[in-house]
């Protein structure tokens, strides 16, 4: 592992308040948040000031009622916790997200009819009409008056 070393500069409160809040979204922690922050630029400026995303990545943002937001934070919370390893909201749902698209693959692979091999019948090559048994070659008909198959 690489060693580590501390790193301190004074910014501007209305800096700070950006950087904070956009680390709380990523559910990463400061060190990690501004760690990656630097990466990214150091990335950027190397080539030639163009963002080049990790094996294509996007991203996703979507807003969620207040109730559901404070759930998933006590959930991130009794999780850490209880692992004693901090679980963010991206690993979270990028989890969450994952799964369901699993169970859904799976679900659509089992809803794909197995394709029916044609057994060859015992009256293959014959017409319908020749296959019929003797003397069945007529049907009654509403009236009462016989109809002949294929006529």
């Amino acid at each position: 592992m690489e060693q580590k070393k501390n790193l301190c500069a004074q910014i501007p409160l209305s800096l700070h308040d950006r950087v904070t809040e956009a680390r709380e979204q990523s559910g990463l922690t400061t060190a990690q948040y501004i760690t990656n922050l630097l990466l990214e630029y150091y990335e950027m400026k190397e080539n030639g000031g163009k963002m080049i995303m990790p094996n294509s990545s996007r991203t996703m943002a979507f807003q969620i009622p207040e109730t559901l937001f404070q759930r998933i934070k006590a959930h991130l919370e009794r999780e850490t916790q209880r692992t004693g390893k901090k679980l963010t909201q991206r690993e979270f749902v990028l989890g969450l997200v994952e799964e369901a698209l699993e169970a859904a693959e799976r679900q659509a692979v089992e809803d794909i009819p197995e394709p029916e091999e044609e057994q060859p019948s015992e009256d293959a090559g014959v017409s319908p009409c020749e296959a019929q048994p003797e003397g069945s070659d007529t049907q009654p008909q509403e009236d009462g008056e016989p109809a002949v198959w294929g006529a």
